[in-house]
């Protein structure tokens, strides 16, 4: 076998073929759990008759009557699957601390829950301790076992891809910076080819530029580079071009740097995009079903209900608490700027003080922010203040997934200073969203980009399930007090 055809046949895991991966082991893992617990449970019925005097034999024969598994148990590996939830990330998943913190986390919130509906049950009898808790514990311990060896074989040769980027510009530095900044590493940077004599030999955050395109066949065999990153932002030479076109005959894998940079951290990279980006992306690659469509709006129409049944529930105690803190107003409204540019009306419950924007202007919600009351502290904290949104979304001004409703003075500063920006606009704005899951408040232009950054990756990649994962990654955040 030729060199070239060992790197054409070299594994190459792409995110989302990680998560498959994942998912994959997790149900494995939790089936074998559902299996465990059901023996345990059987067994230990089995002592508890011989406990109560009656002999093995017997014992054996009335078990049968004795000993029932309801049918919701089996439901239990589907649960298990959801409250691991956040952990479908590849670059967490292969993080020990964070592995071991989020299944003790989904362990916890499944006992909690547990706990919660058999103290509020009529017949807690229904509800068998012993499989439940042998179910938490075995899925705990296999989930573990299994993630760890992930993380074997995440950082083994197999999983990780030698990169070479081509073209040590800004694109170039841009991709290294937010490599570096990634933890564990995605693949192995190998370094930079650049056609700029003046570059070669030199090092960019300590990656080195190689060599000019004219050696970078060889290079790429030297060094058994499997991809190549093409971060060229100018006009591209014929040549080097051409010979691109050879590297990816030999079974290098070619990619634009705004795509593996996707894969990287979720986003998109505004400030490296060309002009007619938003054409190609939303246009051409991006356009929904109608099917699509039509189970959004579905599910937003239940969400909603839902939301408002909660809303309603829950609204005596927070406009009282808020009453008490602070005063009245309960409730204020905003103008926001929904898709296409249109205009509409949401009503929030109040979390900061009555002189918030004495100055009449807009002000970005800041993390900590002192004009934030204590009781809004708290329902922003578990965004019980979102909940009057659910109203907009069943007039169908919003939807329960997309990009943060902005207001209409902040998106006429933003799109003067940051590229695409208005491109957000493209989509209904959602009570929660891929940019609010994964980045926490903004207070300066640089994080606004980014929060965009996310906020076009979803509106490039959105799917019907990308918006169930944003809701249930939410309703995490919601029990975890993390909001946003």
């Amino acid at each position: 076998m030729t060199e070239n055809s060992t790197r054409s046949s070299r594994l190459r895991l792409r995110p989302r073929e990680h998560r498959a991966i994942l998912l994959i082991g997790d149900l494995l893992a939790s089936i074998t759990s559902i299996i465990g617990a059901v023996y345990t449970w059987r067994l230990y019925s089995w002592y508890t008759l011989i406990a109560a005097g009656i002999s093995p034999e017997k014992a054996t024969k009335f078990l049968p009557r004795y000993f029932q598994v309801p049918l919701w148990f089996y439901l239990l590996p589907f649960i298990w699957l959801l409250l691991l939830i956040d952990m479908y990330d590849p670059h967490s998943a292969a993080n020990k601390r964070k592995t071991l913190r989020g299944i003790a986390i989904a362990a916890f919130i499944g006992m909690v829950v547990y706990s919660l509906v058999f103290i509020t049950l009529k017949e807690p009898n229904s509800l068998p301790r012993i499989g439940v808790g042998a179910f938490l514990m075995i899925a705990s311990i296999l989930t573990m076992g299994w993630r760890f060896l992930y993380i074997r074989l995440y950082k083994s040769t197999g999983f990780m891809r030698r990169v070479a980027v081509v073209g040590a510009g800004k694109a170039g530095w841009t991709l290294v910076e937010t490599y570096k900044n990634l933890n564990p590493l995605p693949f192995n940077l190998v370094g930079f080819f650049d056609d700029d004599p003046k570059k070669i030999g030199k090092n960019i955050e300590g990656y080195p530029i190689l060599c000019g395109s004219d050696q970078l066949l060889k290079v790429v065999d030297d060094k058994k580079i499997s991809d190549l990153v093409v971060a060229i932002t100018g006009e591209m030479q014929g040549r080097t071009f051409q010979i691109l076109l050879d590297a990816q005959e030999r079974g290098v894998e070619v990619t634009r740097m705004p795509t593996i940079y996707e894969e990287m951290v979720g986003r998109v990279p505004v400030h490296h995009l060309e002009s007619d980006w938003v054409i190609r992306s939303f246009v051409d690659q991006a356009r929904t079903s109608g099917f699509y469509t039509l189970g959004k709006r579905l599910l937003d129409i239940i969400g909603a209900l839902v939301g408002l049944g909660i809303f309603f529930a829950i609204l005596p105690f927070a406009s009282l608490a808020t009453l008490l803190d602070t005063g009245l107003p309960i409730f204020y409204s905003q103008t926001r700027l929904g898709k296409g540019g249109k205009t509409f009306k949401i009503f929030k419950f109040r979390t900061m003080h009555q002189d918030a924007e004495e100055d009449g202007k807009a002000h970005l919600a800041e993390e900590d922010d002192p004009r934030v009351t204590r009781v809004g502290n708290f329902m922003r904290a578990v965004r019980l203040d979102e909940f009057p949104q659910f109203f907009n979304v069943l007039k169908g001004e919003m939807s329960l997934v997309g990009p943060r409703a902005e207001r209409p003075e902040l998106v006429a500063e933003f799109q003067k200073q940051i590229p695409f920006y208005r491109a957000r606009l493209m989509v209904k704005p959602g009570i929660t969203g891929w940019a609010q899951i994964n980045y926490g408040y903004v207070s300066t232009l640089h994080e606004t980009s980014v929060k965009l950054e996310f906020d076009l990756f979803y509106i490039k990649h959105r799917t019907m399930m990308m918006d169930i994962l944003i809701i249930l990654r939410t309703i995490g955040t919601v029990f975890s007090g993390r909001g946003r």
